[in-house]
């Protein structure tokens, strides 16, 4: 082999770097010698991955449960991958805030999909079996879903909106988070007393929210969009997606897991309970719970609307279909 100046280059290049990590060139090309090639099973630990699914009885669609909530997930830790860019992006304008923002978008897009193909894909008599080994477990105790929450918006916006008049600019996040929205999707509507899912779930991961909160409390997406210059602020293209992200989150996603527990849940004379108890008739339709991460895009009468047509589109299907 022709040892040419090219080669030569890449080489010298090779040495200045690892010499500067204080590593010998040689060294380096002989652990070449002996490394073995890299395959795509190993790189993606596709060994791991397809062991992943334990499911907890012998009922054949509990495996597909799990791997439609191991999916989300994983969209999940890609919105976060890009929120935290977004983030922490020193040269942040229009251009590259719609780029990560079209990509969000478009992970939940997909992330609705996936999910939305569970709402026919399991057999409900199985469902109806496995769920009750899953008690007090809940798709409500999905730590990542809430830090997309607080990286997305101002904390305030995500206050029940039964308390939001009480707190004002100077409340603290840790103050405000007494009545985040959440939290009375799973408290017994009769005692008012908490349900073990949400316990379980504070006692994990309250710590870590409150840390997210006030670590993107001025780094959110709502408010890098408020550091933009005007110019930018006024790019349609930016503010098309930012209602598209709003609309995703807060409508197509929870919409899709309405109509998921619908289909599974819903039965007259009286509707099922979610494994965790959380009331999922009052807590997911988007119209009850009137979340809006960027009100100062939507006029008066679609916040007003929000979500409204979407869930009377939702409840006509299954009437039909029923």
């Amino acid at each position: 082999m022709e040892i040419t100046e090219e080669i030569k280059e890449r080489i010298s290049a090779l040495s200045k770097k690892y010499n500067a990590s204080g590593q010998d060139l040689l060294a380096f090309l002989d652990g070449l010698l002996v490394a073995d090639y890299i395959t795509y099973w190993d790189y993606v630990h596709l060994d791991t991955l397809l062991s992943l699914q334990t499911p907890r009885t012998p009922i054949p669609d509990e495996e597909i449960f799990i791997m439609y909530h191991q999916i989300t997930e994983l969209y999940f830790k890609l919105t976060l991958h890009e929120i935290k860019q977004i983030a922490t992006d020193e040269e942040l304008n229009a251009e590259r805030f719609t780029n990560k923002l079209k990509r969000i978008n478009r992970y939940f897009e997909a992330l609705t999909h996936s999910f939305g193909v569970m709402e026919k894909g399991m057999d409900r008599s199985q469902f109806l079996d496995f769920r009750m080994a899953l008690i007090p477990a809940s798709g409500f105790q999905s730590v990542q879903y809430r830090l997309i929450e607080v990286c997305a918006t101002d904390f305030k916006f995500l206050i029940d909106k039964n308390h939001r008049d009480q707190y004002n600019d100077d409340s603290t996040v840790e103050e405000m988070y007494q009545h985040i929205y959440w939290k009375n999707g799973a408290t017994i509507a009769d005692t008012g007393e908490k349900t073990l899912t949400l316990k379980q779930f504070e006692k994990k991961y309250t710590d870590k929210i409150l840390r997210w909160a006030n670590r993107f409390e001025t780094t959110n997406m709502w408010n890098r969009y408020l550091s933009l210059e005007a110019s930018d602020r006024d790019n349609q293209d930016l503010i098309n997606q930012l209602r598209l992200l709003d609309l995703n989150v807060n409508v197509y996603w929870p919409l899709q897991h309405y109509k998921t527990a619908a289909a599974y849940l819903a039965r007259r004379p009286e509707d099922i309970a979610a494994t965790g108890g959380t009331n999922w008739q009052k807590y997911l339709p988007p119209r009850f719970q009137k979340r809006i991460f960027y009100p100062d895009l939507w006029t008066q009468t679609e916040k007003e609307e929000w979500g409204k047509s979407w869930v009377e589109s939702v409840l006509k299907e299954l009437r039909e279909e029923n």
